[in-house]
Formats: C-alpha cells, sequence, structure tokens
C-alpha cells in the first residue's frame, strides 16, 4: 500500500526493504532500479539508515569540434571570451545544481568539485571530480559537471562550429559508500 501523502509505500503493508541490498561478488550492484518501488512507482530511495562516509566520483566528457575552434582555443581564444573558464566555473555551478535537475537525487553537501579541462587536438576533454562525506555518492553530480561544462563549451564555440557535440559523458570511478570503489577499468 502506498501512503498518499508521501508516495512512499507503508511499512506496516510492504516488506519491500527501501535500498538494494549489497551484493557481495557484484561489488554492491543492486539486481533491481532502486529509485522504482514495489508498486512501479517512482521513489527517491531512503538512504537514513546508510552510514555517512568519505565519498568521491570521477566523470569525464569529450566535446567534438572543428580545427578552427581548436585553433582559436589555443591561440587568442574565442570571441565570446575566455571559453574554458567560463566552462569550468558552470561545471562547478552544475555539480551544485544536480538534485534541482535530476528528480530523485538527494541534496547532498558537496565538500569538493574540480573541473579541469584541455584542449586536443579534435576538441576539448573535461573530467570532473567531486567529493562530500554523506549518506550517498557523487556519481550524478559528477556527470553532470562534465555535461554542463561541455554544452558551455558547445555555447562558447557554436558561432565557429554548430555542429560541436558533447560525447562519451561517463563515469569514470567512484569511491565510499556500502558499495566500495569501483572504476571503469577494473
Amino acid at each position: 500500500m502506498t501512503d498518499p501523502t508521501h508516495g512512499e509505500p507503508d511499512s506496516a503493508t510492504d516488506s519491500t526493504p527501501t535500498q538494494a541490498p549489497a551484493s557481495a561478488a557484484g561489488g554492491g550492484k543492486s539486481d533491481r532500479l532502486t529509485h522504482i518501488d514495489a508498486t512501479g512507482d517512482a521513489r527517491m530511495v531512503d538512504v537514513t539508515e546508510k552510514p555517512v562516509s568519505a565519498r568521491q566520483a570521477r566523470a569525464t566528457g569529450f566535446v567534438e569540434v572543428s580545427p578552427k575552434v581548436v585553433e582559436l582555443l589555443r591561440g587568442e581564444g574565442m570571441p565570446k571570451g575566455d571559453a574554458l573558464s567560463v566552462a569550468r566555473i558552470a561545471g562547478i555551478m552544475g555539480a551544485k545544481k544536480t538534485p534541482e535537475l535530476i528528480p530523485l537525487c538527494h541534496p547532498i553537501a558537496i565538500s569538493g568539485v574540480k573541473v579541469a579541462l584541455e584542449v586536443e587536438d579534435t576538441g576539448v576533454a573535461i573530467a570532473a571530480t567531486v567529493k562530500t562525506a554523506d549518506r550517498t555518492g557523487v556519481e550524478m553530480e559528477a556527470l553532470t559537471a562534465v555535461a554542463v561544462a561541455g554544452l558551455t563549451v558547445i555555447d562558447m564555440v557554436k558561432a565557429v562550429d554548430p555542429a560541436a557535440v558533447l560525447t562519451r559523458v561517463r563515469v569514470e570511478t567512484k569511491s565510499g559508500g556500502v558499495s566500495g570503489d569501483w572504476s571503469r577499468e577494473g
């Protein structure tokens, strides 16, 4: 039964756990979608019982741009100004605004955000690292930082390269919490 005032399962009639159990073999991965309750309704995961721990996530992405944009970024800069500095600040702001953008993300106390942008021969590589000491991780904050920084790069270069595209946005590593450490490389 669902409590109509909160949309949460009524604990007296729903014995489904509010958190997915951590699997030793799966590195803490769940075998179900944790933002969906037993009745199929969307819900915010209850993290009340999870311990506060130091957590960190790193995400990356890439903005593919024309050779002309690469030349401008490596030289005197774009007509709109310092594109990389603006994108870096936008990425940090994006991480801080994640719960406002992703409906079921918990608002957490972010203790640090670092966004790095590097001009390469075919575009701009973006990496974001987000840290917290809280009950849930910061993977979504790191992904949002990369996405917002990338979109800002596109906004800054679109007058020169309207075909610029944000690609390969993904989590590379995460650490802390009940599920422990995870890395894309293994």
